[in-house]
């Protein structure tokens, strides 16, 4: 197979120039196994704007292959791991994308799960890699990196993306001797914005990709949609109006209004679009309680449903909390009781602190401080470096891609309606959905949390799915996948 590459990679294949652009010559048989001293002797590896820091062997445990561990720097300061099987190598490449700010090397695979993680591609003998994205954090939700720190929300805004692939490439052909072969990206969240990202400024480094519940738009979501949920839920005391314990009473309520409105009752919520649940009954007749939502309470539901406004009533993002997202609530918006949860306020409050402007307030800046009138359009200049929610994909669809977009209907945190919207926008500009389907697979799961993260009802979560099978036969030739659900 021939594939089309970036010129950032170009010198790491054999290659033909023409007027056309640059062409990656077919991977080679698959290599014979590797030892470990070859494997070690990757610390050696010279390329320019980076170096290796390490690389070991790790032994073959439970459904991974012994694999070489190299880990690198790409300048100035994007952390790279790159996992090559010993043996067994498909002659391709799978790169994972990172959660929220990112910040923590490989944070996907130190768990069970498969979201931003390259244990899928290793499983099936890809060489894999991922990054930091460009800086070190204490956690996906700290931000303080990209205080007046340009260069570090570059890279975390699409540069390391291209410079992973860029790394990898050159320990993949120092390794097995001939370059890869197919690359897949996939990623969920910010390793979903990653994958649209990949698609329109690198749109024949990646020949599939899959993007999971893509914050697409980081300003228009997490400065603008979550400063406006954050000022739903203050009261004039600066507490919150909606706290935790009340997610079960509502979401009651609301699938006993929606459950069956797709003619089948079955605990989930087929299209919150359809669904208009009158909470009104549950408004407290006497003194407040567990049992019943205040007046201010009701409120903040209502604010919360509409999403962001302005003050003549423009739409500022396209939707708000859908219906069926209440047993995620505490994750998201309203935290437990004994704490924990509740990450909205506190990715709303970073990013508008240290990353959303162009000149930093920095931390005594507060989401209650957002101005609905004024900042998005103050958003526009760090926009232009974070968000892929461009419907245009034309270059990654004249290249022969092929793109899963999956999203679940239940997310509380990275709204299902912008997808659905980017969709209906990417079909118009490739001139209809018939066209759009050659290139881009939508699934729209009810029920699932972000990214699966939480079991949802019947226990739908993250190990349910698996989008790479169906991508994969996809790219061979087979027709646009019809579920990304894993059999029962």
């Amino acid at each position: 197979m021939i594939r089309m590459i970036s010129l950032a990679s170009a010198a790491l294949a054999v290659v033909l120039v023409a007027t056309t652009g640059i062409m990656a010559a077919p991977a080679a048989a698959q290599p014979a196994a590797k030892t470990e001293a070859e494997c070690t002797a990757l610390r050696d590896t010279v390329f320019s704007a980076g170096h290796v820091t390490s690389a070991r062997v790790v032994a073959a445990a439970e459904t991974l292959p012994a694999y070489c561990e190299v880990r690198a720097t790409a300048l100035p300061a994007i952390s790279i791991e790159v996992r090559l099987p010993l043996e067994g190598w498909n002659g391709k490449y799978y790169q994972a994308g990172c959660g929220g700010f990112c910040g923590i090397l490989g944070r996907a695979d130190a768990g069970s799960g498969w979201v931003n993680a390259m244990r899928p591609g290793l499983e099936k003998g890809y060489a894999t890699a991922t990054s930091d994205s460009g800086h070190h954090g204490l956690s996906v939700i700290d931000a303080g990196w990209a205080h007046n720190n340009p260069h570090a929300e570059r890279d975390w805004g699409w540069r390391s993306i291209g410079e992973t692939h860029r790394v990898a490439q050159i320990l993949i052909e120092a390794f097995y001797g001939n370059a890869s072969g197919q690359a897949i990206f996939q990623g969920c969240s910010t390793g979903g914005r990653m994958a649209h990202m990949a698609a329109l400024r690198y749109p024949e480094m990646f020949q599939g990709i899959i993007s999971g519940a893509p914050a697409m738009d980081y300003t228009g979501l997490v400065a603008t949609k979550m400063s406006w949920i954050v000022q739903a839920n203050t009261g004039p005391d600066g507490a919150a109006i909606l706290g935790p314990g009340k997610e079960t009473l509502i979401g009651d309520a609301v699938m006993a209004a929606c459950d069956g409105l797709d003619g089948k009752t079955d605990g989930l919520i087929a299209d919150p679009r359809q669904c208009a649940a009158d909470l009104s009954g549950l408004k407290c007749a006497g003194a407040a309680g567990e049992d019943c939502l205040t007046e201010a309470e009701l409120d903040v539901i209502a604010k919360w449903r509409q999403g962001p406004v302005n003050a003549a009533g423009e739409r500022l993002y396209p939707g708000g909390i859908p219906e069926g997202s209440e047993p995620f609530w505490w994750l998201w918006l309203t935290g437990k009781k004994e704490g924990g949860g509740k990450l909205v306020p506190l990715f709303a409050k970073n990013f508008g602190a240290y990353m959303a402007f162009a000149d930093d307030p920095g931390p005594d800046w507060s989401p209650t401080a957002f101005d609905f009138e004024t900042d998005p359009a103050a958003l526009a200049t760090m926009g232009a470096v974070y968000n892929a929610d461009d419907p245009d994909i034309s270059e990654f669809r004249a290249a022969g891609g092929k793109m899963i977009v999956w999203h679940g209907w239940a997310d509380a945190i990275v709204t299902p309606y912008k997808t659905v919207d980017w969709y209906e926008k990417a079909a118009a500009a490739a001139g209809g959905e018939e066209a759009l389907k050659e290139t881009v697979s939508l699934h729209m799961i009810p029920g699932l949390d972000h990214c699966g993260i939480l079991p949802g009802p019947g226990g739908i979560a993250q190990a349910r799915l698996d989008p790479l099978a169906p991508l994969e036969a996809w790219l061979d030739g087979g027709p646009s996948p019809a579920s990304i659900l894993k059999a029962e």
